[in-house]
């Protein structure tokens, strides 16, 4: 686990060198650095004990301008995305024309390494692209990025300015394995670009993801968002990241888990959503 934790700090000290802001932007976006506002909250980590993880939490308050960070250092430290890159997947498929939309079904390939993915017999059958967002059913866009290719993700990934671009893993799916990584600040900095349609993609192919996002409607506020889970070079890595609309303003986040699978946790995965409920709570952006 020292190890472990020595990798990401100097991870963290690769990113904070690169990054000239509180979030690291691509060329499409507008820079707001000079009016936002950023509040450290260490407190947070109380939920991240309480889960036995090592733990990252962002928000960025759109009304206000305000960053809430859960610390500066891991905030900024770049990982694997694991299925939160289904965000970016999914606008990249459609702007390539790849697929046509949603409701486009992918054929099972037949087979697929439950080893690296886990056995999940309930999404082995053809499938439509909203069900295997909705899902995660991996072996769906894997079989996508196969169509996509590397250069357009490269040509995409450059123009959003998403994660370090570094596509070596030979794998079709290089956000759950490799080199690939991105930070939360990064993911949260994403996410608004999204909102704001600032971004080379379609206002259509936006809208699209827009809806497909949508995992929860209260009365008051709606939580779009997309969950992410790797267990590359012995970590669980683990994500929930999204926004949330409410009357009046937009609260964009991420949350990022990060556990030595040596010390595996059973609730390693709802985890991901309860911290994240919770610091909304402690902040008042839901009851």
């Amino acid at each position: 686990m020292k190890s472990f934790l020595y990798h990401y700090f100097f991870a963290a000290i690769l990113t904070a060198a690169v990054a000239t802001g509180c979030c690291q932007s691509g060329p499409a976006r507008k820079s707001t650095a000079t009016k936002s506002t950023k509040e450290i909250r260490p407190d947070f980590g109380k939920y991240f004990d309480q889960c036995q993880v090592t733990g990252a939490l962002v928000i960025y308050d759109n009304a206000r301008q305000q960053w809430t960070l859960s610390d500066t250092v891991a905030t900024r430290q770049a990982t694997l995305p694991a299925s939160t890159f289904k965000v970016i997947n999914l606008l990249i498929a459609l702007e390539t024309k790849t697929i046509p939309d949603e409701n486009h079904i992918v054929s099972w390939p037949g087979s697929t390494d439950t080893v690296k993915y886990g056995y999940r017999p309930d999404i082995y059958h053809d499938i439509s692209v909203k069900e295997a967002f909705e899902v995660s059913a991996g072996w769906a866009f894997v079989e996508l990025a196969k169509k996509i290719g590397r250069a357009n993700y490269k040509r995409y990934l450059t123009a959003c300015g998403y994660g370090n671009v570094n596509l070596s893993q030979q794998d079709a799916d290089f956000w759950n394995f490799g080199a690939f990584a991105i930070s939360p600040q990064d993911q949260v900095a994403f996410l608004k670009k999204v909102y704001d349609g600032n971004l080379p993609f379609s206002k259509r192919n936006l809208d699209i993801l827009k809806k497909i996002m949508v995992s929860e409607t209260n009365p008051g506020y709606t939580i779009r968002s997309k969950t992410g889970w790797t267990r590359d070079s012995g970590i669980n890595t683990g994500w929930w990241m999204g926004y949330v609309t409410t009357k009046d303003n937009v609260y964009f986040f991420a949350t990022r888990l990060l556990q030595d699978r040596k010390n595996n946790q059973a609730s390693f995965g709802s985890c991901r959503k309860e911290i994240t409920l919770s610091v909304f709570r402690d902040l008042k952006i839901i009851p």
